[in-house]
Parts: C-alpha cells; structure tokens; sequence
C-alpha cells in the first residue's frame, strides 16, 4: 500500500503539521538540574530533521514542589528553564517540525530506578495514594489544587509566549491528573472526587477552562488519557461508549481540542463488539481529533514483553498496513511514535521513502541512550 496518506497536511488552530507522524512524550532524564540540555535540544532536532511532524517533548514539571520526581527531567517554569525551551522550539522549527510541551505533575509517582529522585516527603495526590491502600505523599488541600490548575494554566500560557505550537497535559499512566481520575487513588469527598467519573473529571476540566482561558480560543491544547496506569496494567476508567463519552464529553467541552489516546497496543479494539481503538472511540463520541498511540512501529508490545512475559507478535509490515488501514477510514488523525523513534531518529523519513526494510529492531539500550 502507498504511504502517501499519512503524508498529508494536517491543522488544528494553531498546530499545523506537514504529516500525520508525532513523537511521542518519552522521559529521557537529560536536563541536569531541570534546564532543558542542549543534547536535548539536538535530540528533538534530530527527531523533526527525520521527517516526524509535531515533536511533543518528554514531560515537563508545572511549577509545583512535588511535580516532579528526577532532578534530571526539565522543568517548565522559571526564567532559565523557558529561555532554554526556546531554543528547542525554535530548533525543531528549523527542521521543519512543530513542537508542543507536554506538561506534567508526576502525582504520588516514585522516580524510576536510574533517575536522580527528588525527596518523596513533597509528593502529592488526591488522596494521599500511589494505588488502593497504598499510601504515598499527601493528599492535596483545596489551596494546593488551586494552585496546581493556576501552575498549568500559566504553563499553556508560557508554552504560548515562547512560540511553541500548542501544548499537552499528561493526564494519563497514574500520573497527578490520572489519580484524580481513577477511583482507587481519589478517595475524596469534596467536589473534585466522587463516585462517577465525570465527577472525579473535575479537576482536570478546570485545567482545561483555566488554560483555555489564558491562552485564547486558538492555541491548541491536546489532552493525553489513557485507561491502563503504570500501577495497573488492567486498569479501566470507562466500562462502555456511554461513560466513556460522558467523561471525554465533559474534557472536549472544557477546552480540549485533540486526544492523545495512549495504548500499550495501539492494535486493540476498546470496547467489544467494534475494532476500533482508543482513539478512534475518542474521534467518534467527541468529534475531535485524536492520537493514537502503542508499540506504533514495533513487532511486539516490548515493554509487556520485558516486564510480564506478554508477547502479541507481527510483523513491522503487518502493523504498518493496519495502522494505515485504520487512518485511511479515518479512525483517528495523527500517530505518535516512541520507541521506535529512539531506535531510529529517520524512522519517519524512511517510511515516507519506502524504505521499511531498513527499520531497525528496537534495542531495550535505546530507553537508556540519548542519541
């Protein structure tokens, strides 16, 4: 099959793409003391010279204390700090690309193994937990919740100021806005939890509006969401189409524009009785565009692989022509790429070329490199 259709344009407000392909938010813990590195900047460079369309920056902490979990991941605030994000946006635009930060409050998530952490005594949550009764960090207050919307709202705005292209809030994997989601870790009472998942919605649609509100009607702003949290993989927050479109309904109304619908395969069907995945449910019940996103460019789920012994193997050519198949009859909008963009920085331009046969196998040493 011809590869020209994920080739097209794409807009969106203020993103405008040259094709359907994004870099996926990967943390890569390479900006000591929270200043995006110049290795960084050429790192995303790299990505967008090799034909990716919308570079989305790995997460990057809100000015909050317990945003952040790794003294190494970048920090979105501060004099410094956004003087250094610009020069990767005006980079990335150099190479043809855009660019939008994903912006990032870790919750009561631990560092990874090999990060550098920051003390766990400022980790915060909605209720003071990492998962059901397991406790972790503090539970936020009504004044540390204010604060916490008013730090993302004036990241949207930051992101704006300094040319980015739109901006992204994680609110996906068991990270801050995914706890107050996910009943296990929002146990409250008050008006930001609740028994419904539209109620436990609350915190992250008042992100949305607050955002909104600061940056205007035309900068784009993509929410990231997903059912599995890195806690659990079998995790779902919404059980059928109908409470799945109350929850994204009440997100699209709030302010935002695209969904970034994360997987861990992008391959399988949300709901039985429909192929469709994630996003292509997202796409249909808001009537927003939607990213999809899992193992995209991979033979296995990898990372199931490595850490459960899952295996769901085809190949490279196979996922290709049913990615394809599945944009051609418009299930979804744009594609991010992650691990197989950390293999290989042209992976894009060598699809774009036909040129499948050299994709390179993914190599676990690659989450590790930043190259």
């Amino acid at each position: 099959m011809s590869q020209d259709a994920f080739f097209q344009t794409f807009q969106c407000k203020s993103l405008t793409l040259r094709n359907r392909f994004a870099m996926a938010p990967m943390t890569r813990s390479g900006s000591p003391g929270g200043v995006v590195s110049d290795t960084m900047r050429d790192y995303y460079q790299r990505r967008a010279a090799g034909g990716v369309g919308l570079i989305i920056s790995e997460g990057t902490g809100i000015n909050r204390p317990g945003a952040l979990n790794d003294k190494n991941v970048p920090r979105f605030h501060g004099e410094a700090e956004l003087a250094a994000w610009q020069q990767v946006v005006e980079a990335v635009h150099a190479a043809g690309g855009a660019f939008v930060p994903q912006l990032w409050h870790v919750g009561a998530m631990r560092a990874a193994a090999h990060a550098d952490p920051i003390s766990s005594d400022i980790l915060e949550s909605p209720s003071g937990l990492a998962m059901a009764e397991r406790p972790r960090g503090l539970t936020m207050s009504d004044s540390d919740i204010a604060d916490c919307i008013d730090a993302f709202a004036q990241a949207a705005l930051d992101a704006k100021n300094i040319g980015c292209d739109g901006a992204e809030f994680h609110g996906a994997h068991g990270y801050l806005i995914d706890e107050f989601f996910w009943g296990p870790t929002n146990q409250r009472s008050d008006r930001y939890g609740g028994k419904s998942l539209v109620e436990r919605s609350r915190f992250a649609v008042e992100i949305l509006q607050a955002a909104r509100k600061a940056v205007g009607e035309d900068f784009a702003l993509i929410l990231r969401v997903s059912q599995w949290k890195q806690q659990d993989y079998t995790a779902r927050l919404a059980e059928t189409p109908a409470e799945m479109e109350a929850w994204l309904g009440a997100l699209s109304d709030a302010g935002a524009d695209i969904f970034h619908c994360s997987q861990r395969r992008f391959w399988e069907p949300e709901f039985d009785g429909s192929s469709m995945n994630f996003a292509g449910w997202a796409k249909k019940l808001t009537g927003k565009p939607s990213i999809t996103v899992g193992s995209v460019g991979l033979e296995s789920d990898f990372l199931g692989a490595l850490t459960h012994g899952e295996s769901a193997q085809q190949s490279s050519g196979d996922r290709i022509h049913d990615l394809q198949t599945r944009f051609e009859r418009g299930e979804f909008d744009l594609i991010a790429v992650g691990r197989a963009l950390l293999q290989d920085a042209n992976w894009v331009q060598k699809l774009q070329d036909g040129r499948v046969d050299e994709f390179e196998d993914f190599d676990i040493a690659s989450m590790m490199a930043i190259n």
